[in-house]
């Protein structure tokens, strides 16, 4: 028997719907497999902003770090709009991150034969399914460096500073040749090597990381490049691993060519046992309390806390082939209803997908 101790931020707008389900879940790993997982609810996004006018308490930060991982709704809304810039909900996100040293994100773009016909590519692009794995440097780059305001050659300017040091190309780059080894052995580095001088480091670094890792297949690619070949062929791709700023966005263009952005979870790692687990999707507080959310991202990240943080892979697998088999029989959530399939809710996709798990 394993015990784990596991912090639930919650977030906001369809966040509490979702991870209400994961929960359930992982409760029926530890009854099927004999652990423990024991839940602790914080508070950081929104919600924590109403309730103590922070984004990211420091109680929650202290109870993130001394629990063996941490499961994440989503955060943020309209409601916080007018929030000043450093303490909006997503702030919280950046704070987590970088609080529990959280420095490599893992976006698995997968595409279910069972939901081919959802992607908005053409058929005999994805009919046999897709599986990419994004790696994306999360505490570096633009969305950390530098930034202000400055008297430039036009009067008032912003800027906003791309850096990077060569430690944190390195242990990123060890990071995704190790994913790389658990795949097909075939990685593909994203920079703007042609104009970006940290672009140039991180080539230069990335090749250099690859000697340690001899069986994988190194290849390197513009974004701009990539983007393109992401909708043309994106079977070429087994894992991609690129900067913050081209990581997010790449990684939001893989979700979309799978048909649902509502199956897609993804793990934040260090370089410990701690991670943090989260859909990739948003709050949607258009549809929170509707029972129309969609649970698999969230349920598929726990699949991967499963995997990454407490290396218990037959539990996490037990996950993957329940949501495969639901939705082989045809159980789909609004957004990804088609005609013929059995319309369920939240709760009622939670359920299913909680009791294939005992057959």
């Amino acid at each position: 028997m394993a015990e784990f101790n596991i912090a639930v931020v919650s977030g906001d707008g369809i966040g509490p719907e979702v991870t209400a389900e994961a929960v359930n879940v992982l409760k029926k790993i530890g009854e099927k497999f004999n652990h423990i997982f024991n839940f602790k609810y914080v508070l950081a996004g929104g919600c924590a902003i109403d309730e103590f006018g922070v984004c990211l308490p420091e109680e929650t930060l202290e109870i993130c770090k001394q629990s063996d991982s941490v499961l994440l709704g989503a955060v943020g809304g309209p409601k916080w709009d007018n929030v000043e810039n450093k303490n909006r909900p997503e702030k919280a996100l950046l704070g987590l991150r970088d609080g529990l040293g959280l420095f490599t994100n893992l976006r698995p773009a997968t595409m279910y034969k069972a939901l081919a016909n959802a992607s908005p590519l053409k058929p005999e692009i994805v009919e046999d399914g897709l599986d990419i794995m994004i790696v994306r440097e999360l505490t570096g780059g633009i969305y950390f460096g530098d930034r202000g305001y400055r008297q430039g050659k036009y009067g008032e300017e912003a800027y906003d500073t791309e850096a990077y040091s060569k430690k944190e190309i390195e242990r990123i780059a060890r990071n995704a040749f190790d994913v790389a080894m658990q795949r097909n052995k075939n990685l593909v580095s994203v920079d703007k090597a042609n104009v970006l001088e940290s672009s140039r480091l991180w080539r230069k670094t990335v090749d250099e990381i690859s000697k340690e890792y001899p069986e994988v297949k190194v290849s390197h690619m513009y974004v701009d490049n990539a983007s393109m070949q992401l909708v043309r062929n994106p079977k070429q791709f087994d894992v991609i691993l690129t900067s913050n700023m081209f990581g997010d966005i790449l990684s939001d263009e893989a979700s979309m060519i799978t048909g649902s952005i509502g199956l897609l979870p993804s793990a934040s790692i260090g370089d410990g046992r701690l991670g943090m687990y989260e859909p990739i999707h948003g709050s949607a507080p258009d549809i929170a309390g509707q029972n129309k959310a969609n649970p698999i991202a969230t349920i598929l990240s726990v699949a991967m806390m499963l995997k990454y943080s407490f290396k218990l892979d037959k539990e996490a697998k037990a996950i993957e082939d329940a949501v495969i088999s639901v939705l082989e029989k045809g159980y789909r959530t609004p957004d990804i209803m088609s005609e013929g399939m059995i319309l369920v809710g939240t709760k009622e996709m939670g359920k299913v997908i909680a009791d294939e798990i005992n057959m």
